[in-house]
């Protein structure tokens, strides 16, 4: 893991962060909101990065290859688990999750809706001051400890954390304003964070569409 740390002005991190190696991070003390906002909006749709910010501290890492591939892994994941149990489901990836009154903001690497899917069904825009934050957020920790954004998830109110380290996955729960963890989704019931975690060692030495209909099949046969 490679990691730099910066007090500059928004060019100048704009600038940094398009330079910014793979699987490396960026670290900026006392950056204003203002700067968080057009920083964003300059990366765009299209970055691949991902951007937090806790009341004037920006980070950005820039993930590698494995990191993304899990994460879209989990995507699949959950979307098999959907259909065999036959729950509606809405994936919104990496979309960037803010509230200004509380100055926090970061972009997990997969989110989904499922308690709350109805109620941002059809939504372009969805804004956290109104509508009800994604029900699951993931992380993938292959290079840097996400728990340093656990004050962010806390104040977006994000109910539910699965943290992916490379060897594990475990789910943690919001309860009482901290994450305490559990051992099986509050929102997929019977997806156990083993379950998590043997679909996606499997992932690492097996072709994913194989992974994929193996797990479909344990999920059909314990259903039965």
């Amino acid at each position: 893991m490679r990691s730099m740390t910066l007090r500059t002005s928004h060019d100048e991190v704009l600038d940094a962060t398009e330079h910014l190696p793979t699987g490396a991070t960026l670290v900026i003390h006392d950056f204003d909101w203002d700067g968080y906002e057009q920083l964003l909006d300059a990366l765009g749709d299209r970055s691949h990065f991902r951007v937090s910010y806790d009341s004037g501290r920006l980070e950005i890492l820039s993930p590698s290859s494995p990191h993304e591939q899990y994460a879209r892994l989990m995507d699949l994941i959950v979307f098999v688990f959907c259909e065999v149990h036959e729950l509606k489901v809405k994936c919104l990836g990496q979309t960037t999750w803010r509230k200004k009154p509380r100055s926090k903001g970061l972009e997990a690497d997969a989110c989904y809706y499922l308690k709350n899917e109805e109620l941002i069904r059809g939504k372009r825009d969805i804004n956290l001051e109104s509508d009800p934050p994604p029900d699951i957020a993931v992380e993938i920790d292959l290079t840097r400890s996400s728990f340093r954004k656990q004050s962010i998830y806390t104040a977006l109110r994000i109910p539910e954390i699965w943290r992916y380290d490379g060897r594990s996955l475990r789910i943690y729960t919001l309860t009482k304003g901290q994450y305490t963890e559990i051992h099986e989704s509050s929102f997929l019931p019977g997806l156990t964070d083993a379950m998590l975690t043997q679909v996606l060692e499997a992932s690492a030495t097996g072709e994913t569409m194989d992974v994929l209909k193996a797990f479909r099949k344990r999920l059909q046969e314990s259903g039965r």
